[in-house]
């Protein structure tokens, strides 16, 4: 599968804007969404390639979206990479095990995130 549109979720206005800049210079298409309910309100209306999902988030958090989008069956097949300040090892391994396909920390690494992107395609 090719990776050309990406749903980013993030509820910092900031992080929405410096992943959308840095995503569109590496050529993708960007759907943004500030929270969950916003995200499944995209998924609804069109399937994305991959989900690059925040952790920490009013509402459903992003461990609690990942468990959610991988087990249904509409969008199982969608690779979602966690980006979130969250940086402990315990973290990585309960995002992996929620449904998540790769985790990245922020501050993001611009060239680290596209080059996961491009291992994903």
């Amino acid at each position: 599968m090719t990776i050309q549109d990406i749903l980013v979720v993030d509820d910092s206005k900031t992080e929405l804007l410096v992943l959308t800049e840095l995503l569109t210079g590496g050529g993708y298409t960007v759907r943004a969404a500030g929270n969950a309910e916003a995200a499944h309100q995209q998924l609804a209306e069109r399937l994305p390639d991959l989900i690059l999902l925040d952790v920490v988030m009013p509402g459903q958090n992003g461990f609690q979206l990942t468990r959610a989008i991988a087990r249904d069956p509409r969008f199982a097949a969608i690779p979602i990479i966690l980006c979130t300040s969250k940086s402990q090892e315990t973290d990585r391994v309960w995002g992996l095990r929620q449904g998540a396909r790769d985790y990245v920390t922020k501050p993001v690494d611009g060239a680290l995130l596209l080059s996961k992107i491009r291992a994903l395609s």
